[in-house]
């Protein structure tokens, strides 16, 4: 890995957090690849100043079973360093509205893309005895999810499947870890800030606010650079120390 500039794959870049998170690669002057689905509006004022940095467009709701596969082949080939998956599709089903075809819509975007990209791209990882792989989920997964994300924390929770694998990858330097990411000020949290619902739920977050993206994107880089050398096959929760309270 030395004298090669280092490569990052952001899927869901042009997120609240995906956007910190590109930032973040390239003051590390790394190589940057963000992936997004729609609004890629950020994403192309960064570029514009950066050199570093490649989009990609692709919408994982318009997907074909048959194709998902080959389709993962031409839009993310080539060498990554790291891998970053804050990929985020929620439809808003509680469990009694739920059907099966949201429910693989919901599982295909969320979890089965990102997983099959990361099978194709780990195996580079492994020749080049170096890679980071973090997969993000949410703090909705260890509460049960909202009463309408019940698809997406179902998604999430099968995200957080660590393949066994990861115990021989670790002998050559790649890692593989989830984190759950609690309630953050994004697009989404921002039209809930004035919710009762979400004003209660400040009150079991020990630190009585929100995250911001740019305190997720720091947890997020270090995860994926070389600052971590030791963590493996773990799934961490930043949450502000969120532990009960989930409606």
């Amino acid at each position: 890995m030395k004298n090669k500039k280092k490569h990052v794959l952001v899927l869901g870049g042009s997120s609240d957090i995906g956007i910190e998170v590109v930032k973040n690669f390239l003051k590390l002057k790394w190589e940057v690849t963000a992936h997004f689905s729609k609004n890629k509006k950020k994403l192309e004022i960064l570029k514009k100043n950066s050199k570093n940095l490649n989009i990609i467009k692709f919408n994982f709701a318009n997907y074909n079973n048959l194709n998902i596969e080959k389709l993962m082949i031409k839009k993310f080939s080539g060498r990554y360093d790291s891998i970053i998956n804050l990929v985020g599709y929620i439809d808003n089903k509680g469990f009694e509205k739920t059907n099966l075809n949201s429910i693989l819509k919901s599982l295909t975007i969320n979890a089965i893309i990102p997983i099959l990209v990361e099978k194709k791209l780990v195996k580079r990882m492994l020749s080049q005895k170096w890679g980071r792989i973090l997969n993000c989920s949410s703090i909705g997964v260890k509460f049960g999810g909202g009463k309408n994300s019940y698809n997406y924390s179902l998604a999430k929770h099968c995200l957080e499947f660590i393949p066994n694998s990861y115990k021989n990858w670790a002998t050559k330097n790649v890692f593989i870890n989830n984190l759950r990411i609690g309630v953050t000020d994004t697009k989404i949290h921002k039209k809930m800030k004035n919710n009762l619902n979400m004003k209660e739920r400040l009150k079991f977050i020990p630190i009585n606010r929100m995250a911001k993206p740019k305190e997720m994107a720091v947890y997020i880089t270090n995860l994926t650079t070389d600052i971590n050398s030791y963590m493996t096959g773990q799934t961490l929760t930043a949450s502000g120390g969120e532990k009960i309270y989930f409606k």
